[in-house]
């Protein structure tokens, strides 16, 4: 069954990279971005229950990702938040996860159990 994802990241060139490497998973697709925390929220809002995974950076261009993680609260059951960010520190992990994401993965180092996470999702939704 194919997840939806919705990925909320400033850098180009990362969500270049990550929208195709999503895609070649099999049923991944992204089905918005967005580059703020206003604008992930707003998407978010008008989106209710239409995705399956939010991927969300921490630094934003405005704004960070730890709102966007906030607002999610009370998705529903079978929608997940992560965080993907290259600011992995023990405070950040332990910030993200009180907000609310199910997990955090650090682009640098943990991008291979990122992808791993994301299978996962696909063979047990």
């Amino acid at each position: 069954m194919p997840i939806s994802v919705f990925l909320v990241e400033d850098n180009q060139t990362v969500r270049e990279n990550l929208i195709p490497a999503l895609a070649d998973l099999g049923s991944a697709s992204v089905m918005a971005t967005a580059e703020s925390e206003g604008e992930a929220i707003g998407w978010l809002a008008k989106h209710k229950g239409q995705w399956d995974l939010a991927v969300v950076d921490f630094f934003l261009k405005q704004g960070t990702g730890l709102g966007v993680v906030q607002w999610c609260n009370g998705r529903e059951a079978n929608q997940r938040v992560v965080v993907l960010t290259n600011f992995a520190t023990e405070a950040t992990r332990i910030a993200c996860k009180d907000a609310g994401a199910d997990r955090l993965f650090d682009k640098s180092t943990e991008l291979e159990g990122f992808f791993e996470y994301c299978l996962s999702r696909l063979r047990n939704p």
